[in-house]
Order: structure tokens, then sequence, then C-alpha cells
């Protein structure tokens, strides 16, 4: 029997990180077993399963490199045959109608349970059961003459031949009513596994009030897709080893629904950071550069390409996102630079700072050369003779020339920022904040 999983998401606008985890186990379990991943677009909400929101929907799968096998299907194309079935059913008493709404309202069509105990083995929760007398009728045809998700849901994975059922865990209930339409059609029940809920520090179904929720989001924060593939695979899932950062091919090597945790997968932002950090340090040098380039434009910085190159080549083993960038270099591009406030006042606004800076200045002036080397030895001379403090020194200079207390390296810094500048920079502080 060839494996084939589906994702069969109902598009309405923004994709929460919780249904492309569903997602990709669904790929990453067909991709393990060589089977097909196939995509179903239950768009049958026609209010707002618009093209937009499919097309966001698409956007998604392929940002996140979710390769489909196949056609996409779209359900309201087998709107007919979702009907003709309910026909059978009631032809074969295993449904009928009645007047849910009140008389007048018009009839639905109503599953008739068969009235015995169900059970299955779930992949990842285990054996489930549930006796005959918690299980009632159920619609399939609402009175308007559409068909209910679960006809529908289930028709739609025996066309496409789905053998394994992979999806959230609120669908636990769901499948005690599949099973019963699914031996009433006379077709093979799949296997099925229910993915435990994704949650916030409290325990609650995580959403946006928790922080970013949507595939957008990260998109636009500026995560990459691979970091994030990452992080939603363990998302409840380990290889079994102390593994975080994995190649697809490694994760679809690894994966096994038995490896699928039970208990709800508690979200991490701060984890995901890291580790999409960990992805931008494994960028190849030009790519890097491209992104960095291409959110210097986004931010109204038109650089010249060989100084921009220096630039990247200080902040990248800073980066946590590409979001990042335009904020961490804004003081090597413009002289108007903000300062610190905070860090000025603590610093800078000390008796004796205008002096240190001063002397500062004087010596970088008589400086044979000005790069790295020599700007961190004639600083640490200075520091020596003086007796001044090593941070009485360098933090003054480095407000002075960035206007934060942190980022990269001083003297590499203002080895590309170059004599002239520094020189400006150090006459601009004294200015503004020690006259």
């Amino acid at each position: 029997m060839k494996v084939r999983t589906r994702f069969a998401p109902s598009p309405t606008g923004n994709v929460h990180i919780g249904n492309m985890r569903a997602a990709i186990y669904n790929w990453l379990f067909a991709r393990h077993m060589g089977g097909e991943f196939l995509l179903r677009v239950e768009d049958t909400d026609i209010e707002r399963s618009t093209p937009e929101a499919i097309q966001t929907l698409l956007d998604a799968m392929d940002w996140l490199g979710l390769d489909v096998d196949g056609e996409h299907l779209y359900q309201t194309t087998r709107q007919q045959a979702h009907l003709d079935a309910a026909e059978m059913l009631l032809s074969k008493g295993l449904a009928y109608k009645e007047d849910k709404g009140g008389t007048g309202q018009g009839e639905c069509v109503i599953f008739r349970m068969p009235g015995t105990d169900s059970s299955f083995v779930d992949g990842i929760k285990g054996p489930l059961s549930k006796a005959a007398a918690n299980m009632q009728d159920f619609v399939i045809v609402r009175s308007n003459g559409t068909p209910v998700f679960h006809l529908a849901n289930v028709l739609d994975d025996i066309e496409q031949g789905i053998t394994h059922v992979i999806r959230g865990d609120d669908h636990v209930e769901n499948t005690f009513r599949h099973i019963a339409l699914y031996q009433a059609l006379g077709a093979d029940v799949p296997n099925f596994a229910h993915l435990p809920m994704i949650v916030n520090a409290q325990g609650k179904p995580y959403s946006k009030r928790d922080g970013d929720a949507f595939v957008g989001d990260f998109r636009e924060k500026g995560f990459l897709p691979d970091a994030l593939f990452n992080y939603l695979a363990l998302l409840g899932w380990s290889p079994g080893d102390d593994r975080e950062i994995m190649t697809r091919e490694e994760m679809v090597e690894a994966f096994t629904l038995a490896r699928c945790q039970s208990s709800a997968a508690q979200v991490d932002l701060k984890k995901l950071t890291w580790m999409n950090g960990e992805y931008m340090q494994k960028l190849p040098a030009a790519e890097f550069e491209a992104m960095a380039s291409a959110e210097l434009r986004k931010a109204g910085i038109d650089a010249d390409p060989a100084y921009a190159q220096k630039v990247f080549g200080l902040i990248r083993e800073r980066v946590k996102t590409v979001a990042d960038i335009a904020p961490m270099v804004g003081y090597f591009f413009s002289d108007d630079f903000e300062y610190d406030e905070k860090a000025v006042r603590k610093k800078l606004q000390k008796d004796g700072v205008a002096d240190t800076l001063a002397k500062v200045k004087a010596i970088f002036e008589l400086l044979a050369t000005f790069d790295e080397a020599s700007t961190d030895q004639a600083l640490h001379d200075f520091v020596e003779e003086s007796g001044l403090g090593f941070g009485a020194v360098m933090a003054p200079v480095r407000l002075a020339v960035s206007g934060i207390q942190s980022g990269p390296e001083l003297f590499p810094t203002m080895e590309v920022l170059g004599r002239e500048r520094v020189l400006q920079r150090i006459d601009r502080t004294v200015e503004l904040y020690l006259t």
C-alpha cells in the first residue's frame, strides 16, 4: 500500500503556525515512507475562502518548501459527489431527513450512527474508544442543501486515496463519526494520528495575542523558511537524540509518528529566534549580502556595495533575523544617528569624559595609519598611561562613534568608518552633550 497523506486547510486569510505544523508532519511522514503528500483546499466557506486567502495559503506552503504531489483538489468542485453520497445513504436507511430548524425551515440529512461502540488505534495517542451511548446521530447535509464538513471530508479522503490522516487533536471526537461514515460508505478506514495542540506559556491555545502566530508574521519579521520549518517540526516531535538544527533530509530520514509527543507543545519564540540565528550563520556569504542589501534598500539606504560588504562582515555574527540588519547598521550609513539617551547619562555625562574624548581625538589624529590594529594599540596604551579604567575610555568612544553601547567590535568598526568620520563624530558628541 502506497502511503498518501494530505493537508486539508480551510483558507480564510492568515495561516496559523499550528495548521502549518500539521502540513509539515504530513509532508515529513509521506516523504519518510516514500509516499505522496497531497493538498486539498476545503474552500466551501465562500465568503472567507476568497482567491486572496487561498493564494496566501499557497504562498506560505511554497515559502516553506512544502511541495505537493499531484494537482490541488478544491472541495467546492466535489459538491455534487457529496450530495449523491448523501442520497445513497438515505436510500440504504443509513441516513434520514429531519426538520432540525423548526417547521418550514427545510429538512437536513442526518447520518444514523450504527449504535455500536467504536475504537481505533491512534498513531500518536494509542488506543482510543467511545461507547455507543455517547455518540449521537449528526447532520451531513444542511437544510440549505450544502454538505457538512464530516461528509465532505470523508468522501474527499476516499477520493484522494488517503491512507493516513494526521491532524490536530481537536478532531478526535470527529474521528469516531468519520469511522462510522467510512464503514457506511463501504470504504477502507485510514490510519489516524492526532497531534497535540500548540500552547502558550500558560498552557492555553497559542494565538496572535501571545505574539506572532501566522506564517506571514514570521516571514515579515525576517525569519528564514528553513529555520521556521525546523522549529515547527520539533514542536511536538523529536528525532530521538539531541539534534536541534536539522536539514530537511535528516528530518525526513528520522521522522516517525511514534516519536511525536501526545502532550501539548509550548511555543518558545526565543528558541525560534536562536535557531534562526544559527541558520543565518550558515548562509553563504553572497546570499547573506544579497539579503542584507535588500534590507538596506527597503530602509531607504543607498549604500556603496564595497562599503556595505565591509559593514555586513562586522555584524553578521550578531544577526538573528533578516529584519535585524537595517536597524543594526544605521549608524554606518548616516552621521545623523540617534543616541541611546540612557547610556549617554550613564557613560558620557560624567566628569572628565570631555577631556578623555579630546585626548582620544588627538591620539587618533596623529596615528600614521587608522586601522583596527593601530587604534587598538593606541587606546590600550592610553588606558595604561592615564590610569583610567578600560570602560571609562572605551564606553564614551563607542557611544561617540555609534550612539549605542553594544554592537560589533569597536576597533574594526572604527576602521570601516574611517578616521575622518570618527573624528567628526567625537566632535559632534562633545558639542551635543559635553559643552
